[in-house]
């Protein structure tokens, strides 16, 4: 196919990106990386825990976004949104699990669709592209502010006015020219004012004050870090404050007020949950984010959930995983057998 080369116009973009199934779209100057000065120091001070991705040699590559792609240009800023529509009932004894792990794992979707319109505008310009989801070191959340698809939040979530915080980044990086909107392509405003629902929430206390008068995360207090990334034990202080949560956590976000037209569907139960076997735990949720957790965590999380929980019934499979052979679990699993009232 003949490519004919044009300029490609940020109305342009968003119409293509929401042929492809974004609802956000936005397009940025690669030429200054906003907020990496704010992200070193957070990393300097031990904030990002043991996530190795955040602090190794990856952390100065966000610094430049030409070690990414030679020659960029411009970034193209999408958004898709997770939430369900309606919302359905957890029953005692569920086991929470964040609301983005639904369906096909995100990196997949995203990464798949970027690809699809990197195609599309290929039909009007000649450009190198790169399609980037979170894995790849960026501070997306910073292009997507510069790109006017929201703010940063006080939760560190960002806010779009229109849709909310529930939805997932991805970015095109491009060798294209594209003048940014002057009405849209700008950062918004921060909106959060006054509100502080989601720092007076958080159970572990993870939304900290930072430097510069505003507030940050403290990844080593957060269920999300503690149920996903956190190998090994999770620290007896935070267990208590997790919950029901056995990946992720959403409460920053279901407590914010601009998310009042978000709903989630249903959880497992934890029962069903505990009793899956490793290759259960797999085929279940294999093209899921989930399986980040890996079968071991899972389990430890799920016995946390347990033991906050303070139903007898989960005496039972508490009791097979505190005699198993994976030590991280069994010494988890006692911890919640502690908690539980005993049988008569």
């Amino acid at each position: 196919m003949e490519i004919v080369t044009q300029s490609v116009s940020s109305h342009l973009v968003r119409q293509l990106a929401a042929e492809v199934g974004f609802q956000l779209a936005g397009v940025a100057s690669a030429a200054v990386v906003p907020d990496f000065d704010r992200f070193r120091g957070w990393v300097d001070r031990g904030l990002a825990g043991e996530m190795r991705y955040l602090t190794d040699r990856r952390a100065d590559v966000r610094s430049d976004m030409n070690l990414l792609l030679p020659d960029i240009k411009s970034v193209i800023s999408v958004g898709i949104l997770y939430v369900t529509v309606g919302q359905a009932t957890s029953p005692a004894g569920s086991g929470r699990i964040a609301a983005y792990t639904a369906g096909e794992d995100y990196h997949i979707v995203i990464k798949r669709r970027l690809e699809t319109l990197a195609a599309r505008l290929s039909e009007h310009a000649d450009f190198q592209w790169r399609a980037c989801v979170d894995t790849v070191p960026l501070l997306e959340r910073s292009v997507a502010r510069q790109a006017g698809l929201g703010w940063i939040g006080k939760n560190t979530c960002l806010i779009n006015q229109e849709e909310g915080s529930y939805f997932l980044l991805g970015e095109l990086l491009t060798t294209l020219e594209i003048a940014p909107d002057p009405a849209l392509d700008v950062p918004p405003p921060d909106r959060c004012g006054t509100c502080t629902r989601c720092i007076d929430a958080c159970p572990t206390a993870a939304i900290v004050p930072s430097p510069d008068g505003g507030f940050e995360l403290d990844a080593r207090r957060c269920i999300s870090y503690l149920t996903i990334e956190l190998r090994g034990a999770v620290p007896e202080e935070f267990r208590a404050a997790i919950g029901n949560n056995v990946f992720g956590c959403d409460i920053c976000q279901d407590v914010c007020p601009w998310n009042n037209e978000a709903h989630r569907g249903g959880d497992p139960r934890l029962s069903d949950l505990a009793a899956l076997t490793e290759v259960e735990f797999r085929d279940r949720f294999r093209h899921t984010a989930v399986s980040r957790a890996k079968y071991s965590g899972f389990l430890r999380n799920v016995a946390i959930a347990m033991g906050n929980s303070g139903m007898t019934e989960f005496r039972e499979p508490l009791e097979w995983m505190a005699a198993g052979d994976d030590a991280i679990v069994a010494e988890h699993a006692r911890w919640a057998l502690d908690r539980l009232p005993r049988l008569t």
